[in-house]
């Protein structure tokens, strides 16, 4: 079976880029800085940034627009994705991409505050926004079972 999964942990270089498609979607562009650091052989420290781009889509892309700015470091999980094309010269260009499936802001070194959006749509709009509660712990657990 071939997997096609990236994860990324980096800084956002730019602000995410929102646009909508012709037929009304949502769409958000960002670049991705990841730094990597490490010792040398003569215990020097070095350092080499990659940068990425990225796509998410709907939702996800106004979620991402409206919470995340340039600086922020984000945590996201996607799949890779070759563009190829060809420039008005002639000459053939392609590029690799993270088509992003999830999101979200590295909480290593800042806090998060969650605001659960409500979902739009004919089927969406009679459900109500409560969240129900998480299941609580178990701590009775007899001699033959296993706690998980």
């Amino acid at each position: 079976m071939t997997t096609n999964s990236v994860t990324l942990v980096g800084n956002l270089v730019d602000d995410p880029e929102l646009r909508f498609t012709p037929s009304g979607v949502a769409l958000a562009k960002l670049r991705v800085a990841v730094n990597r650091r490490w010792r040398d052989q003569s215990n020097e420290w070095q350092e080499e940034t990659g940068f990425f781009g990225g796509t998410c889509w709907r939702d996800m892309a106004e979620n991402v627009a409206e919470s995340l700015q340039k600086g922020a470091r984000v945590i996201l999980t996607g799949r890779l994705q070759q563009r190829t094309w060809e420039t008005q010269e002639g000459e053939k260009r392609s590029i690799v991409e993270v088509t992003i499936d999830e999101i979200g802001p590295s909480l290593r070194w800042a806090t998060a505050s969650i605001a659960k959006t409500t979902r739009g749509g004919a089927d969406w709009d009679e459900v109500p926004a409560e969240v129900a509660a998480a299941p609580v712990a178990r701590s009775d657990y007899g001699p033959d079972e296993a706690p998980f």
